[in-house]
């Protein structure tokens, strides 16, 4: 088959035509069925196509692509292609990078585009566009070389795709098929049951996204009783146990009473061993700390604990909903030191579960404003019917309520009393090991959020309790009835059910912006008084030092005030809308480039003034 040389990054590419291989753009109309019969898919989504094997019989591929591209329900048909040397299969998205030879006008330019029938997507600046082809263009490969030939024109670059490879080794695991909870592919793995494929908390790709299965950094608490330190999945990965009832770091097992902590801990945590489950964070370390109490004494003392032997998260499944023992300040403040002190003063992220009464109020632990409150949806992505409901509901995630899931079971665990046999540990009375159980309720889908926040820290270490809330929050995927939810918000499901991929690209979005989210403040002060100030236009253009934002416009004129005085610098005031809500950025400088608004940032933070460089276009 004839090879087609074209410019790729830094080099040049020799390609030769698959000789099975199409991509296809279907009618979105269109449903599954029908275009499954174009051919068999082989990959979905490599450059906006869908690549499939043609049938093709004694035709060449370029007669049946024709063929396949007279059918209804195509839209594009596309080549697939091979680069010389790798066994990539490569497709052209069908966008071109062309950068012109200075000075050629805007006019010679769009001769360029009539001569190919190109469509103009972006203009860049005034040598270098991007362009898409149409029906009446060449292929975009012929076209672009094509082009690279024309004197008026230095590079002429067509957009490839091919698949990434993927450097996470996924865990082998022997049941990690059985836990929906991670990845739900509508079915139970050894089960004749339909689940609804997709209701999950993404974690499997959350560990494509990192590369890995989190950080060995990042320690893990579990408050708790009943934890078998000798479990396969736990033993491995304990770092400072602690007991509260004998006081010391020999932590009660065995007692038939308590076995709740095992489950717990194996649903956040437990380690790729190559058997058994794992949990959402296997790498992360495991600090259980043993016996539960609803006293003041022993509540400070476990939070303390935790503060001062480096936790960076803390799971509770348990607390009341009982009236008469609502917390009381101690209590909360044991809690609020927790998410102010640890981590160093970033603040340990705590969770609770909401509870299991099928009440309108949510466990009083988890109703602290400064904790992730729990509740439980199901494998079809409905509310779990025991699952508390309320304000104060920060998140859901998959637990029972129609299929369970699989945790770690301690070695003294009686089962269920009231059933025998395999019954007493499994929904269907199947086995998956000695070591396992079906278990559920929201204290299963908290760890299994405290070993997601687990893969957060591990993606962004720097973030604060505050904002590992914040991003769990904004990136949950809203399931449910849409009219649940009122502003964002569903007293069942809270922000929606979490989405461990979402969350973690967040984590590493802000990670790689190093631009701390900007904190609005409700009040510095009343905000009275007399000022005096002119008001103009400022481009969308330039730099300076964003300092804050504020949603009480008072506090703006004290800022800006105040600013002006110690810098001596205009200060410009951006004027928008977040939550429903009039926001004031306030930003010191106008600069021209981002190397002078760095300058002014040191100056400002020496002063004692926090903020970041803000590029005055991301304001418009």
């Amino acid at each position: 088959m004839s090879k087609l040389t074209i410019r790729s990054g830094k080099g040049e590419l020799t390609l030769k035509k698959s000789k099975n291989l199409v991509g296809l753009k279907t009618i979105k109309s269109r449903g599954a069925e029908e275009e499954s019969n174009l051919g068999k898919e082989v990959i979905k989504n490599l450059g906006g196509f869908n690549v499939v094997v043609l049938d093709k019989g004694d035709q060449d591929i370029d007669s049946k692509l024709d063929e396949v591209r007279e059918k209804e329900e195509v839209d594009v048909g596309t080549h697939v292609y091979y680069a010389e040397g790798s066994d990539k299969p490569l497709i052209a998205t069908g966008e071109i990078y062309i950068q012109f030879e200075e000075g050629v006008s805007e006019e010679e330019q769009n001769i360029i585009l009539n001569e190919f029938a190109l469509e103009l997507v972006e203009r860049r600046n005034a040598e270098n566009i991007v362009v898409r082809v149409t029906p009446q263009s060449p292929n975009p490969l012929k076209a672009a070389q094509a082009i690279q030939q024309t004197s008026m024109v230095k590079t002429a670059e067509p957009d490839l795709d091919i698949q990434l490879d993927e450097y996470v080794n996924l865990p082998k695991d022997e049941l990690l098929s059985h836990q929906w909870h991670l990845k739900n592919e509508g079915r139970v793995a050894d089960a004749n049951y339909r689940l609804k494929n997709g209701a999950d908390s993404r974690v499997v790709d959350a560990w494509n996204r990192l590369g890995n299965l989190g950080s060995s950094d990042i320690v893990v608490a579990v408050i708790d009783n009943g934890f078998d330190l000798s479990h396969p999945d736990l033993k491995s990965k304990i770092y400072r146990p602690f007991d509260l009832w004998n006081q010391s770091d020999s932590v009660l097992q065995g007692d038939p009473r308590f076995t709740h902590g095992t489950p717990c801990a194996s649903v956040a945590v437990a380690a790729s061993n190559r058997s058994g489950i794992v949990g959402a964070a296997p790498n992360a370390r495991f600090m259980p700390i043993s016996g539960t109490s609803f006293s003041n004494r022993a509540t400070e003392q476990m939070f303390d604990y935790c503060i001062l032997n480096g936790a960076d998260i803390i799971s509770c499944s348990w607390g009341t909903t009982d009236p008469k023992f609502a917390l009381g300040n101690i209590k909360q403040e044991a809690i609020a030191r927790a998410v102010r002190e640890g981590r160093d003063g970033k603040g340990c992220i705590v969770l609770y579960a909401v509870g299991n009464e099928d009440f309108d109020y949510v466990n009083f632990y988890a109703a602290h404003p400064d904790v992730i409150a729990v509740a439980a949806c199901t494998s079809q992505d409905s509310h779990a019917y025991y699952s508390n409901r309320g304000r104060e509901v920060t998140i859901a995630a998959p637990s029972n309520g129609d299929w369970p899931i699989i945790a770690g079971r301690a070695w003294w665990d009686e089962g269920i009393g009231r059933e025998s046999g395999n019954y007493k540990y499994w929904r269907d009375g199947k086995s998956r090991g000695k070591y396992y159980k079906h278990f559920g309720g929201t204290s299963s889908s908290t760890p299994l959020v405290a070993g997601i926040c687990a893969l957060v820290l591990s993606a962004n270490p720097d973030l604060t309790a505050k904002e590992v809330k914040e991003i769990i929050t904004k990136t949950a995927d809203k399931i449910g009835s849409p009219t649940e939810y009122v502003n964002g918000h569903s007293n069942k499901y809270g922000y929606g059910r979490i989405n461990a991929d979402r969350a973690v690209a967040e984590a590493l979005r802000r990670k790689e912006s190093k631009q701390p989210p900007v904190e609005v403040q409700e009040s510095i002060s009343s905000g009275r008084g007399l000022f005096r100030f002119s008001v103009e236009r400022q481009p969308s253009q330039g730099w300076g030092v964003q300092i804050g934002a504020f949603y009480e416009y008072g506090n703006v004129l004290i800022q800006v005030e105040k600013l002006q005085r110690q810098f001596g610098l205009p200060v410009i005031v951006n004027i928008n809308e977040l939550k429903g809500k009039t926001v004031y950025k306030v930003v010191v400088g106008a600069y021209n480039s981002k190397d002078e608004a760095s300058r002014l940032f040191q100056r400002m933070k020496n002063a004692g003034v926090n903020g970041f460089p803000r590029n005055l276009a991301d304001l418009k």
